[in-house]
C-alpha cells in the first residue's frame, strides 16, 4: 500500500489566543499565520482581538496594532502604507491583497491573514520572493537603445505614452503571480504574470528599441506559453491591472512576426 506524509512542518496547528481587550464593544478578532524558523515547531495560527475604536481601517493598521502593542514578535513586510510599495502583500480572506488596501469592514467575519501561497516562508508572513525578483530583472526592465543618447530625454508622442498605462502602475507586489496555478507549477521555467506584464511594458514602448531581442528571449514553451489564461492574476490584482490582456499581447506579436 502506498504511504503519503505531509513535508515536515506543512501541518498548521492551532496556537496561541491572545486575550480580548475589556470592556470594549467594537471588537475583530483576527487569525494570523505563524512560523519561525529558529525552532522546530509546525506553523500556528495565532488568534488576535483588536478594538476596532482605537484602529485605523485597513488589515494593515490591525498588523501594526498587533504589532505594537500585544505581540512584538509578529513578523510582516510593511513600508509606504500607501498602496504603491507592493511590501505588504498577503493572503487575506483568501484572496491575495496588499494589506494597506484591504479594509477590515469589507471582510465579512473573522479576518483570516496567511503569507503568499506557493511561496518559500522566511518567517511568519513574510514570503521569500528572491526567484521572484529574478525573473523580473531577466526581462530587463529598463530602455534599451543603440542610438546615441539626447541631449535632454527620450521623446514620445502622447499617443504612444498612453499606451503604457496600466502597465507602469506594477508595484511587484507578487499577489498575481502567487494566485496563478501555472506559476505554482512551473514556476523555475514560466515567468509569471508580473514578469510578464513587465515585459510587454518594455516592448511596447516606442523608446525602446531591443523589441525583437525581448521577443526572442520570450520564445519559449514555458516561459510565455504555459499561461493558461484562467485569469486569476486580474482578479487578484490590488491595483486593478490586467496581467491576462499582457500575456495574450504578447503572444498576439509572437504570431505576428512569424507571419
Amino acid at each position: 500500500m502506498a504511504e503519503f506524509r505531509l513535508p515536515k512542518n506543512s501541518k498548521v496547528n492551532r496556537g496561541k489566543t491572545w486575550p480580548s481587550p475589556d470592556d470594549k464593544e467594537n471588537i475583530r478578532k483576527l487569525e494570523i499565520y505563524r512560523w519561525n524558523p529558529d525552532d522546530d515547531k509546525n506553523p500556528e495560527i495565532d488568534t488576535y482581538y483588536i478594538d476596532m475604536d482605537s484602529c485605523g481601517p485597513m488589515v494593515l493598521d490591525a498588523l501594526i496594532k498587533i504589532k505594537s502593542e500585544i505581540d512584538p514578535t509578529l513578523t510582516f513586510r510593511r513600508s509606504c502604507r500607501e498602496g504603491i510599495c507592493g511590501s505588504c502583500a498577503m493572503n487575506i480572506d483568501g484572496t491575495n491583497t496588499l494589506a494597506c488596501l484591504c479594509g477590515m469592514d469589507d471582510i465579512k467575519g473573522d479576518i483570516k491573514v496567511y503569507p503568499l501561497p506557493h511561496t518559500e516562508v522566511i518567517k511568519d508572513l513574510i514570503p521569500d520572493l528572491s526567484h521572484f525578483y529574478a525573473q523580473h530583472a531577466a526581462i530587463m526592465p529598463w530602455l534599451e537603445t543603440e542610438t546615441d543618447r539626447p541631449e535632454t530625454e527620450w521623446k514620445q508622442t502622447i499617443k504612444d505614452r498612453e499606451k503604457l498605462d496600466g502597465l507602469y502602475e506594477c508595484v511587484m507586489c507578487a499577489c498575481c503571480s502567487t494566485s496563478c496555478p501555472s506559476y505554482w507549477w512551473n514556476s523555475d521555467s514560466y515567468m509569471g504574470p508580473a514578469a510578464l506584464l513587465n515585459a510587454y511594458r518594455w516592448v511596447i514602448d516606442s523608446r525602446d528599441e531591443a523589441r525583437e531581442r525581448r521577443l526572442d528571449e520570450l520564445e519559449d514553451p514555458f516561459k510565455l506559453y504555459r499561461c493558461h489564461t484562467i485569469m486569476n492574476c486580474t482578479k487578484t490584482c490590488p491595483k486593478g491591472l490586467n496581467p491576462a490582456k499582457a500575456i495574450s499581447s504578447l503572444k498576439q506579436m509572437m504570431v505576428e512576426r512569424r507571419g
